[in-house]
């Protein structure tokens, strides 16, 4: 439940099945991030440091 699944309102055509897709490539580089922050705070931290987001893509 960290990106709120229940509230989002994708619901028709490809969509769902594209932001699926998206949401598990972003909880996979969270999960690889380093250090033992719960994804919740590693998601917080990457939207609030510009260079802990770039360590997590470049990775």
């Amino acid at each position: 439940m960290v990106f709120r699944d229940d509230e989002c309102r994708v619901r028709t055509d490809h969509a769902p099945a594209n932001f699926a897709a998206i949401k598990h490539m972003a909880q996979n580089l969270l999960r690889n991030a380093p250090g033992k922050s719960s994804l919740r705070s590693s998601r917080k931290a990457a939207g609030w440091d510009d260079d802990f987001l770039a360590s997590l893509v470049v990775r």
